[in-house]
């Protein structure tokens, strides 16, 4: 087991590169499985999750030449389908959530598909209803195994259909959508998910000879086609990691460049920022945050305490929400954090009161933060990371504590984040990876 060894308080400076996005990698990475042909994929974070989705698919049977560690040339022409029911696939795919959007474009391709119940982080209640009842309104028939936890789904006859989604699930969509590409005629998903990697994965299937209207909004139309071929697709920079950047930038009073950040795939996230006190400046694709000795928290209008919640797209994204929180605790103000798509995601905040940070947990899904606008530095502290945002966002509490942080279970964090204490240590973070007993 390894540990993150952590010096903090210490400015840094230079330029950083975001990897490539893992959302969006997870989801056209099983897109390959809709087409026999070559499927070329650029700019792959090299992260456990998604090495671990292609490892998958090599046991299922896809031919994968990884040209570098950012490449890989994908061909699907021969898939085991028996091994989906084997117990080495259950063991696989239970510990890998984002595996479940291969059930899409396997069911559509061969007409069924099989699949464990899928883990992930333990960040609260994650129902798969979406997913399943979208399949059921193309035709498909599910069936779920209580006691061996295992789902079927499979059709003898597809067609496509209206359907108003229960709720707008990012994976769902595009479960549902890689599904319907080859299902015979026309498919109507409202309330479908809009965020920019679902815009990807559908541009790519576009690109495969999929027809698709109604990109980047939340009525999606698609029309059947009865095969798609290969495509050469390029993963955009990860917002996620854009975000906490910023973040660090902030609470370490450093001055980072961000390269190639993907800026008009942004949204509201760098205006959120802007809110919290933050300084940046957009030059072209980049993002430059000054150093700043000290950031304040916007008040609404009314001079009522500002309220940073979670939204669909075009919304802020959930997964930021950890990295909010911890760069509240060090500004001046106050600030409502309002987490609403997850309960379980805010219970970390109990480490950063232990590193004197002021925060009142008021439930599972909101938390008050009483900034301390760092006149007083966070404590040195013994962290455990509990899912990848919350260890990341712990990661940026210990760089600016003082004195030595150490945190555990960081193979949380290197499930999404690429080789996170290489790049920092290159902008001056005093950071190594240890090995515990």
């Amino acid at each position: 087991m390894n540990c993150f060894e952590i010096e903090g308080g210490i400015s840094l400076k230079g330029d950083i590169t975001p990897q490539g996005a893992k959302n969006e990698a997870l989801q056209v990475i099983c897109a390959v499985l809709l087409t026999s042909e070559k499927v070329t994929i650029n700019n792959i974070p090299d992260i456990v999750d998604v090495n671990n989705l292609i490892d998958l698919l090599a046991e299922m049977g896809v031919k994968i030449n990884r040209t570098d560690r950012q490449s890989c040339e994908f061909q699907a022409d021969d898939i085991n389908l028996e091994f989906l029911q084997s117990k080495e696939f259950k063991k696989r795919a239970s510990s890998l959530r984002g595996s479940i959007m291969i059930m899409g474009p396997l069911l559509a391709r061969f007409g069924k598909a099989y699949f464990p119940k899928p883990g992930g982080d333990k960040i609260g209640r994650r129902r798969l209803d979406t997913h399943f009842i979208g399949f059921e309104k193309l035709g498909a028939k599910f069936n779920f195994d209580a006691q061996d936890i295992f789902y079927t789904v499979e059709a003898s006859e597809m067609k496509g259909t209206y359907m108003l989604l229960d709720e707008a699930s990012v994976t769902g969509t595009a479960n549902i959508a890689m599904a319907a590409v080859l299902t015979p005629g026309k498919t109507t998903i409202y309330n479908a998910a809009c965020e920019p990697y679902l815009q990807q994965l559908c541009r790519m299937m576009v690109s495969m000879g999929a027809k698709i209207t109604g990109i980047g909004s939340n009525l999606l139309h698609i029309e059947g086609v009865t095969e798609l071929t290969g495509c050469i697709h390029k993963i955009l920079p990860d917002m996620i990691e854009v975000g906490s950047f910023i973040g660090m930038a902030a609470m370490t009073s450093s001055e980072i460049t961000i390269k190639n950040a993907g800026v008009e795939h942004l949204g509201v996230i760098p205006m959120a920022f802007q809110r919290m006190g933050i300084k940046l400046q957009i030059q072209g694709d980049d993002i430059y945050i000054p150093a700043q000795d000290s950031y304040e928290i916007e008040t609404f209008i009314d001079g009522s305490i500002m309220t940073i919640a979670d939204a669909p797209w075009p919304g802020l994204t959930p997964d930021l929400l950890s990295v909010f929180l911890v760069v509240a605790t060090q500004a001046k103000g106050s600030v409502l954090i309002h987490q609403k798509m997850f309960e379980s995601r805010l219970f970390f905040v109990d480490k950063l009161i232990d590193m004197g940070a002021r925060i009142i947990l008021c439930d599972p899904h909101r938390a008050t933060v009483i900034g301390l606008n760092k006149e007083t530095a966070l404590r040195a502290a013994k962290l455990t990371s509990p899912d990848i945002r919350a260890g990341v966002a712990l990661l940026i509490a210990a760089l600016s504590a003082k004195g030595k942080s150490t945190i555990q279970n960081i193979e949380q964090i290197d499930r999404g984040y690429q080789n996170i204490d290489i790049r920092l240590q290159n902008l001056g973070a005093k950071i190594k990876r240890t090995e515990i007993n």
